[in-house]
């Protein structure tokens, strides 16, 4: 079943066309990577997919539903109670400890529950952690804080935007093996990445070049499991 469909999308900025004509299905449960060089349209994608902007033509299927022509409030609760993000950048809350931060999300979306906010960060490694501000913490740790942030609402697609980007090697290990066991526990995730070594883990990697698709590969062929 497919948990996300992009049918005929195009996105245009002035003269510039950021997008054209991507049609893509999304398995439920499945791990796709996007990669392409700058410029690609690769970011415009993620933002379209994450709810955070609409296609200029197109539609964009989540669950069966087009939400491409939705209000940009409706937009926000589709992000709110559908896609758990992951940013390059972390964005967490300075002056609030790890605990704290992952909470934050739980306010926009029904009550904060300390407890469950603690098995988050517990599901990535880091209950020790807690209580500690963003800037006790590695890098790595960050990024791991800003995925239980991500996962607590139970989101139907992750979508993470270069994860791995700003993490040393030791540490990206560490989050692409948390994606390894997020996917086998049949999350549907999506990665946007530059690194072919992250993109490969991934069961398809679509590359993209000049705004549209140039090609699709099956790394499950490449592995022999299919």
């Amino acid at each position: 079943m497919d948990l996300l469909e992009l049918r005929n999308i195009s996105k245009v900025y002035g003269n510039l066309k950021a997008l054209q004509n991507i049609n893509l299905a999304v398995r439920e449960g499945e791990w796709l990577a996007i990669m392409g060089p700058s410029g690609s349209g690769k970011t415009t994608m993620m933002n379209i997919i994450g709810c955070m902007d609409k296609p200029s033509d197109g539609e964009v299927l989540l669950e069966g539903v087009d939400i491409s022509k939705e209000s940009g409030r409706n937009l926000t609760a589709l992000r709110r109670d559908k896609i758990g993000l992951i940013f390059q950048q972390f964005h967490l809350v300075n002056y609030l400890n790890a605990l704290e931060n992952v909470m934050v999300s739980q306010y926009y979306h029904s009550i904060p529950d300390e407890k469950e906010a603690l098995e988050a960060l517990e599901r990535v490694g880091l209950a020790s952690r807690a209580k500690h501000l963003p800037s006790q913490l590695s890098g790595g740790e960050q990024q791991r804080v800003c995925i239980a942030r991500a996962l607590i609402n139970y989101p139907k697609l992750i979508l993470a935007d270069e994860p791995t980007g700003n993490l040393d090697e030791a540490n990206e290990g560490i989050v692409i093996d948390i994606f390894k066991k997020l996917h086998a526990e049949g999350s549907t995730i999506i990665v946007v990445t530059h690194d072919p070594e992250v993109a490969e883990d991934a069961e398809r990697t679509v590359v993209l070049e000049h705004g549209r698709i140039a090609r699709i590969a099956d790394n499950r062929v490449k592995e022999g499991a299919l």
